[in-house]
């Protein structure tokens, strides 16, 4: 259903329509995000890039936007119903399409980077002006100017000469020359202006792949909505059968595949719970190592992600129990040391014993173990912290000496001026 461009025009033979909005709600809790299915019509319909409305979508809303031009996904983070962003998009129409002074939808946007300004120009009356630059989504329309193809020009100019073609032949008919092969119009499959283009479609191996293959990426486009809208254990099951593949096939060079699987399917924060179970054995120390790089891909910078990787441990620990609870202060180490957990994580997992992956008596024998780590790592970094006074009580008391006739910089230690005695006060009515 379409709706007019400009809906305070209530015409019903309005020549400037567009479609109307549809959102789809996917995913759910903090992953729930709002799918524009067919922002690519209604920016065409507007003449404006289909990143501009999404972006300012984001903007009024507050909320995170994403785009894959690619597969035509805009994507706008939290849940948000049709109505609400077509009311909001009429917004974004008075403000960037309609002209100022004729309400003509048939605007183009100038934009100059260097001198930061946005021009707009009217084709219905001719206006030309400048936009005011101080909403968000300007700043984002001066970073991603939108592309002029000379595409349309051309295609006017290539209609205006077959006119004029026409007109000549129809002069030359009437004035008797219509023999004159100079006058005839050539075919349009023989016309100079157009490329000799192979319409045929190619049929060698390398293209029948080609197709196939994409293909195939627009099936796994359609089966991303479905996946999403399956409960939290289906899509760990479906990220635990992946994982399981890769480890069978082949897993060392599969870490940004693996990342991009848990992304599609909203399970990123758990991904080391997973990678633990299927990845590490009694030998995790050699393992952690190995597969450094893997689990790096979700725990830089991600507390809850190593917060499941202790998780994991701790299972890790109750398979291979005789062997790896000796161990566990030293593998806690490695961990650290590869940057897989920073100090916050492992303090807060110190203090609170959790019966969620393994039983309350086994929990308490692991943080038994691993007190010795946790009471190292708390002295290592009240000992960084009193170094780090200690040199900038040095620093104060360095003094630079500069000499003309000294070769090299002299740095001497100064103490500090210790005040001297003051001299007794003279009682004056004694002398």
């Amino acid at each position: 259903m379409s709706v007019n461009v400009n809906r305070s025009v209530s015409d019903q033979f309005y020549r400037y329509k567009m479609p109307r909005l549809i959102a789809k709600v996917e995913g759910k809790g903090n992953g729930i995000k709002t799918v524009i299915v067919n922002m690519v019509d209604v920016a065409k319909a507007l003449n404006r890039p289909p990143t501009y409305p999404t972006k300012f979508f984001g903007c009024e809303l507050g909320a995170q936007t994403q785009f894959d031009t690619k597969n035509d996904r805009y994507i706008v983070n939290g849940s948000h119903e049709a109505n609400k962003l077509q009311d909001m998009l009429d917004g974004f129409i008075r403000k960037f399409v309609l002209c100022p002074e004729c309400d003509n939808p048939e605007t183009d946007l100038h934009v100059n980077p260097k001198k930061q300004t946005i021009g707009n120009s009217c084709k219905a009356c001719g206006y030309r002006g400048m936009l005011d630059t101080r909403h968000k989504l300007c700043t984002f329309i001066l970073k991603n100017p939108p592309e002029h193809t000379d595409g349309g020009s051309a295609s006017v100019k290539k209609e205006k000469e077959k006119k004029n073609r026409k007109k000549d032949k129809e002069n030359g008919s009437g004035s008797g020359e219509a023999g004159n092969q100079e006058n005839f119009d050539a075919p349009e499959a023989v016309d100079g202006d157009d490329d000799d283009e192979d319409w045929a479609e190619e049929t060698t191996e390398e293209a029948q792949r080609r197709r196939m293959e994409e293909i195939s990426d627009h099936a796994k486009n359609l089966t991303l909505s479905e996946d999403l809208e399956k409960p939290l254990e289906e899509r760990v099951n479906l990220f635990y059968n992946f994982v399981k593949h890769k480890k069978e096939s082949g897993i060392d060079m599969a870490d940004k595949e693996i990342l991009a699987e848990a992304e599609r399917l909203d399970v990123k924060a758990m991904g080391p719970l997973i990678l633990s179970e299927l990845l590490f054995d009694e030998n995790i120390r050699d393992q952690i190592k190995k597969y450094k790089r893997h689990f790096l891909r979700f725990c830089h910078n991600n507390k809850k992600a190593q917060k499941y990787l202790l998780g994991g441990f701790e299972c890790v620990v109750k398979l291979h129990q005789v062997q790896l609870l000796p161990r566990v202060p030293i593998i806690l180490k490695d961990l650290y040391d590869a940057d897989l957990l920073e100090e916050d994580v492992i303090f807060a997992w110190a203090e609170k014993v959790s019966k969620k992956y393994v039983s309350k008596e086994l929990a308490k024998e692991i943080h038994a173990k691993a007190a010795p780590f946790v009471k190292w790592l708390k002295e290592a970094e009240e000992e960084s912290e009193g170094s780090e006074e200690e040199e900038e009580e040095d620093d104060e008391n360095v003094e630079v000496v500069y000499s003309s006739s000294a070769r090299e910089l002299k740095v001497e230690t100064v103490k500090p001026d210790t005040p001297e005695k003051e001299e007794d006060d003279i009682d004056i009515d004694a002398i």
